[in-house]
């Protein structure tokens, strides 16, 4: 009974407005990220950078996702708000490996 109670809790003040102000930061460096790095790098287009922009737009649809979630009436709920944090800290990483397989893409390292 103490985990239903747990999960109806509702948040303290200011925890839904940080988390969708921090979901919006990444959304826009992920939009400017991808106009750079799909109109502005000059270069070849290799496998690797394919893979980069691949995974850099599934992390977008993640970010946005999560900040459907987030805008829910719903995500007031504790339970809700940690789901909504998981999928937020899902496009995160899935941002960082986009990065990274870009970064190997640009020094030439990765084919």
């Amino acid at each position: 009974m103490n985990d239903l109670r747990q999960s109806q809790s509702p948040l303290p003040a200011g925890y839904r407005q940080g988390v969708i102000s921090a979901i919006t930061v990444v959304i826009g460096f992920s939009l400017v990220f991808m106009r750079y790095w799909n109109f502005e790098v000059t270069g070849r287009l290799t496998y690797t950078a394919v893979a980069a922009a691949l995974a850099l737009m599934a992390a977008i649809l993640l970010e946005f996702y999560a900040l459907w979630r987030a805008l829910q009436p719903d995500d007031d709920r504790e339970s809700e708000y940690r789901k909504t944090l998981r999928w937020f800290m899902a496009s995160v990483a899935v941002l960082f490996v986009s990065v990274t397989i870009a970064s190997l893409a640009t020094t030439g390292i990765a084919p």
